[in-house]
């Protein structure tokens, strides 16, 4: 193993760390956009289905950034976003519609795919308030 690949596998968790922080956080900015009216969106009824998923992105985006419940959290959040694409993106839609470069579902696609492998591989470091 080179030098350079010693000193990436050293990094490797932290990263992964930096990977759920950033992700949960972008996540939860997505909920509050809904669930609040900021970040140049206007709020959503809490009692309609974006208000519903609004509040899944905010709590469950919270808990991936924090560490905590990240496998639970994390499998929700993965299976809200594969909605969120087949209904909003993809709508049955045939032909070149499906893919989601054309759709504009690139980002629900992403969250996905990146939910699901927290929640197969867990919180990994820093994932507990106060721990360093």
């Amino acid at each position: 193993m080179s030098r350079f690949d010693t000193t990436l596998e050293r990094l490797a968790p932290v990263s992964y760390a930096a990977l759920r922080i950033v992700s949960g956080l972008m996540f939860a900015t997505h909920g509050a956009q809904k669930l609040f009216g900021v970040l140049g969106s206007d709020r959503v009824p809490l009692a309609s289905q974006l208000g519903v998923g609004g509040v899944i992105e905010f709590v469950t985006g919270l808990l991936i950034a924090l560490g905590l419940c990240v496998r639970p959290a994390a499998f929700l959040a993965s299976g809200t976003m594969a909605v969120a694409y087949l209904q909003f993106h993809w709508a049955g839609q045939m032909g070149s519609a499906m893919w989601p470069v054309v759709n504009k579902g690139e980002l629900a696609v992403v969250y996905s795919l990146l939910f699901l492998y927290f929640a197969c591989r867990g919180a990994g470091a820093l994932a507990r308030v106060g721990k360093a």
